[in-house]
């Protein structure tokens, strides 16, 4: 044996994996969140909804231009960026409780690799057939015409669905029947077909090829998921204590002393990640449960129990081993683990909640110009400076009106303004510089620091808002 040979490899060469079709529970639940998961990616920027003159007719709408979210009725301008954060937060911890409670079944269900996989791989059993016929075709070394005319047919419309995947992202920015036209008429900015050809490319390689390496190699999420599993967890298991030993089952061979497993290969079959659960937990499990539904259909072929394969925890084996119940499924997902992580996703959301609800049509952002800290005027009067950023998110100009509360002895002047009125513009911010001045000798004058209270009203419909800050006086 040559030196080479016996250098160990750090990466195993990939074979291909071509899962056999299969029916039942958990395939049609993939089913269902596949269609779902598909049909709000791909239609949500369609969806109407009036935002007045100045911005699209759009339900949802990333504006980056202005660095705005726009859902339906809720709009998250900049300062509100909490929103955001809370979400991120919200989604990490739904993440632990699903992973806490059922292992990978986001893996397994709703990630959007998972998803754009399954619906790969059914273009792919349309056009090339099931497993054994997609075998006989790799296996194939000849490229004759129906090979080729298989796999182009099948590359193209993968193409035809990385398109649209990059075609619905794009649309989430800006107006989508405008965008749309401006795409197929070439009118499009250079970024949009950027964005599609990025996003094409990597759908039809992640999907189309990648597959199962993006989960076992790319992804993070397998190394990391142990630390929200424990014993209680779960997950996608086989009960070796009523399956071996295996063996098939021949007519005229006694089969009193075998399992209940015919080493069919019908789970291996199947698996989408291409291993065999049968050897036990393993990081490439994406826990998805195609194998439940294979082996549950062999078992009632052959007159066996269904639940060979099945979601159990690792508390399961020792009670079935000794002929007790397992334990109920509300228990094991009812624990102290998965009842923090939900109390505590739950006060997030209600946080959330609470703060859209109390959230103002109007807001206002105060800084005071350091820079003098104040001016004395000719009648001895001191003046201090404020740069005020005053937010509308009306779809229409409103009049804002500036005053202050918490000292009598203050006065605004407006720049530029008159009565303290400033027009905002519809959907827009406007900075606006604000003087507050204090009569000489009175006590903001001639203290060191007046905390006062800056208001802004809508005069429309006398919605206020507020910022506490400070007026400077001769005390510094």
């Amino acid at each position: 044996m040559s030196s080479s040979d016996s250098t160990p490899k750090l990466y195993k060469a990939r074979e291909p994996i071509f899962p056999r079709r299969v029916s039942g529970v958990f395939r049609n639940l993939k089913w269902i969140i596949m269609i779902l998961t598909l049909g709000v990616y791909y239609v949500s920027p369609w969806l109407r909804f009036d935002r007045g003159p100045k911005l699209p007719d759009q339900a949802i709408l990333v504006d980056m231009a202005n660095r705005r979210f726009f859902f339906f009725w809720i709009e998250i301008w900049p300062h509100e960026f909490y929103f955001i954060a809370g979400l991120l937060i919200m989604a990490g911890l739904g993440l632990f409780l699903f992973t806490s409670a059922a292992g990978r079944v986001w893996c397994g269900y709703a990630c959007p690799q998972t998803v754009w996989t399954d619906l790969y791989i059914l273009v792919e059993r349309w056009i090339e057939g099931d497993r054994n016929a997609r075998l006989r075709l790799h296996r194939q070394k000849k490229l004759d015409f129906r090979k080729a005319r298989l796999r182009v047919t099948k590359w193209i419309v993968w193409l035809l669905i990385g398109l649209a995947t990059g075609g619905a992202w794009v649309f989430y920015f800006t107006d989508a029947p405008t965008l749309l036209v401006d795409l197929v008429t070439g009118n499009a900015h250079p970024v949009a077909y950027g964005t599609m050809a990025v996003l094409t490319a990597t759908t039809f390689f992640f999907g189309g090829f990648a597959r199962e390496q993006i989960c076992i190699y790319a992804c993070p999420w397998p190394r990391i998921q142990s630390a929200m599993m424990d014993e209680d967890t779960l997950v996608v298991g086989y009960r070796h204590w009523r399956g071996e030993p295996r063996e098939k089952h021949r007519k005229g061979i006694d089969t009193s002393g075998l399992g209940d497993c015919i080493d069919c290969m019908a789970c291996v079959n199947v698996c989408p990640v291409g291993i065999d659960i049968r050897d036990g937990q393993q990081l490439e499990c994406i826990t998805c449960g195609l194998c439940i539904d294979a082996c549950d259909d062999v078992m009632d072929k052959i007159g066996k129990p269904r639940g060979l394969i099945d979601y159990m925890a690792l508390t399961d084996e020792p009670r079935e081993i000794a002929g007790h119940a397992p334990k109920p499924i509300w228990k094991h997902i009812l624990r102290p683990r998965t009842i923090m992580y939900t109390g505590i996703w739950s006060l997030v959301g209600f946080g959330l909640l609470f703060a859209l609800f109390i959230q103002s049509d109007i807001d206002m952002t105060v800084a005071p110009v350091r820079n003098p800290t104040y001016v004395m005027l000719s009648d001895g009067s001191i003046r201090n400076i404020y740069d005020v950023r005053l937010r509308n998110k009306h779809g229409e100009d409103r009049p804002f009106q500036i005053s202050t509360t918490g000292s009598d002895d203050l006065l605004v002047d407006i720049e530029g303004g008159e009565d303290q009125t400033v027009l905002v513009p519809a959907d827009g911010t406007k900075l606006q510089r604000v003087y507050v001045i204090a009569p000489a000798q009175s006590g903001p004058a001639t203290s060191d620091r007046t905390p006062f209270t800056m208001w802004v009203t809508d005069t429309t419909n006398d919605d206020r808002a507020s910022t506490e800050t400070v007026f400077n006086g001769k005390g510094n």
